[in-house]
């Protein structure tokens, strides 16, 4: 009996999971599929320039690197890979939700639907791996949440624009399209932390280089939406689970409850403009029915 793609898949990442470059031109590869076609080529540019930026780090070392970032690789790699196989032709049906949401994706390519299957995945891992997320340092656990409300935000730029930019909801799409913008959000990061592992434990002096772009796009757009946002992305991506990473309007994954300081910053003249000139009543967000376990 032939392999699965499930398989299949396991078999590609595990022959790769102790080489960094191995695994970011395994993803190239991925998104170069035969058969998959060169339609889906330009949304390579985020998922590359995401994993390069965990290259850089020495986050994907197998001696030095972090066990919670190689999982959640690996989970990425490992859908993508399934994935392709199942558009294929190879056997079997979709191991997870994740996958059949990149299946959607592979056969029919949008921006829309690259964010779903990217989200799922990178949720589920989040998710499935929070017990490393625990052992990490508290500079790191602070930009795991970072990272994953950037990556909500950015789908809902494409899929609820008027949750995430009220009156400027047309500009949504356009802002938020995995092949011109996507990446920059990641990329941000970059100028904040140094390409080293582990970062310690003092978040202030990593906060403090945030520049205009991303200190105005986590505190003027995406805080005073975050309930609004993840009760979205756990009903959009029906990980219900998911909106209990949020306590009291403060990222919780990983994170004791109450230790709020370094969430809430003092908002300067251009975070101030940016929430009156969006504020969250124009986002008309409807109760999304999700409980919160974790309040």
């Amino acid at each position: 009996m032939a392999p699965s793609a499930a398989a299949l898949a396991e078999r590609l990442v595990a022959a790769v999971r102790d080489d960094p470059g191995k695994r970011v031109r395994l993803l190239v590869r991925l998104y170069a599929h035969p058969e998959i076609g060169r339609s889906r080529l330009p949304y390579r540019r985020a998922a590359v320039a995401f994993m390069r930026w965990q290259l850089r780090r020495g986050l994907l070392d197998p001696g030095a690197g972090s066990p919670w970032w190689r999982a959640m690789n690996e989970d990425l790699l490992r859908t993508s890979a399934e994935a392709g196989y199942l558009v294929a032709g190879r056997p079997g049906g979709p191991s997870s939700p994740a996958a059949a949401s990149a299946v959607r994706f592979l056969r029919r390519p949008s921006a829309r639907h690259w964010y779903h299957a990217h989200n799922a995945s990178v949720a589920s891992a989040y998710l499935r791996h929070e017990a490393l997320a625990a052992a990490e340092g508290r500079v790191e656990r602070f930009f795991l949440n970072l990272v994953l409300m950037r990556v909500l935000y950015a789908h809902a730029l494409v899929a609820a624009p008027r949750l995430a930019l009220g009156p400027l909801a047309p500009l949504g799409p356009v802002l938020g399209d995995p092949r011109v913008g996507f990446s920059g959000i990641f990329l941000s990061l970059s100028r904040v932390l140094p390409n080293r592992y582990p970062l310690g434990e003092d978040v202030a002096p990593y906060v403090a280089r945030e520049h205009g772009l991303g200190r105005l796009l986590d505190h003027g757009l995406v805080q005073p939406r975050l309930r609004a946002l993840y009760d979205w992305s756990a009903a959009e991506l029906g990980i219900p689970e998911l909106a209990g990473l949020l306590v009291d309007g403060v990222p919780a994954y990983a994170w004791p409850a109450g230790d709020d300081a370094d969430w809430r910053p003092g908002a300067g003249p251009v975070v101030r403009a940016a929430r009156r000139l969006l504020p969250v009543r124009d986002a008309r967000v409807p109760s999304w029915g999700i409980r919160h376990p974790r309040s």
